[in-house]
């Protein structure tokens, strides 16, 4: 599905739409699949607006790392904007509240639909990347100088799992299928899984560092499902270890989500929401 801008990010709304962040033309897009896409024009339009999630109270959260604002917008086009430092990655947390990443703040965010933000600080210069609610409760994220996963509980107690290849770089992480989670590694090429424990296994990739995985998500289908920003293809991969590559039409994917269908769909870069 050619879109006109960059998307970014993407996500299925809790409207059966596919909803997008398109990060070079400061807009959100809406879009059922096989229909014309909605443009909703964000003002100002510099933010470069990237992740985009659901959040608990049915509406659509995005970040605009440049802008250090966080949106929300309704089903139906009502758009409010907060002030945050360099937010970068967002989820819907397990206490109703959205929590989110400062990628250059060094902090973990939690934020309500009132905009009342708590923030707990970081080590300087770890860059909290990508953010998901776990199966024991708690928040994990990705720290991607920091060469880490994190962990933060609702009452902001920080607990940091160093990762076995040196400069992994870190950024997608989600809940996987087996009570674990599951992150890719931008920077060695590879999937990595940890467990609530702390465990850590990492999986290289056919490509190696040629990949630069970006995004993961789980599939309907028990497996893990990543976009290959580096080579432009979509990677699968059980949670077995068994791993699958295959090609994407454009150039630079991003996120990636369980599309209204069933099957997965990756925003493009270069203009465009694959269905694969």
């Amino acid at each position: 599905m050619l879109i006109n801008g960059s998307p970014y990010g993407v996500v299925t709304g809790p409207d059966g739409a596919l909803w997008f962040t398109l990060v070079h033309e400061g807009q959100i897009g809406r879009v059922v699949p096989g229909e014309e896409p909605t443009i909703f024009q964000l003002d100002p339009a510099d933010g470069r607006p990237t992740v985009i999630t659901v959040g608990g109270d049915g509406a659509l959260w995005w970040t605009e790392f440049t802008g250090g604002r966080i949106g929300r917008i309704t089903v139906d086009g009502t758009i409010t904007t907060f002030e945050v430092a360099a937010p970068y990655g967002i989820t819907a947390g397990p206490d109703g509240a959205m929590w989110f990443t400062q990628l250059q703040g060094d902090g973990i965010g939690r934020i309500t639909a009132a905009g009342q933000i708590t923030v707990h600080p970081l080590p300087a210069g770890a860059m909290p990347s990508m953010i998901t609610t776990g199966p024991d409760g708690a928040l994990w994220f990705t720290l991607n100088q920091g060469n880490a996963i994190g962990r933060v509980t609702v009452a902001g107690e920080v607990t940091r799992y160093a990762l076995p290849t040196p400069d992994a770089a870190p950024v997608g992480i989600c809940a996987g299928p087996d009570e674990a989670l599951w992150f890719v590694e931008i920077g060695a090429g590879q999937v990595g899984r940890i467990d609530t424990a702390g465990a850590i296994t990492e999986f290289p990739l056919p490509d190696g560092l040629a990949a630069r995985p970006h995004a993961i998500v789980t599939g309907r289908d028990g497996a893990l499902w990543f976009t290959e920003w580096g080579i432009g293809r979509l990677g699968r991969i059980t949670t077995g270890g068994t791993i699958e590559e295959f090609p994407l039409e454009g150039a630079e994917p991003h996120g990636l989500t369980v599309g209204p269908d069933g099957a997965i769909w990756v925003a493009m870069e270069s203009g465009a929401l694959v269905r694969s």
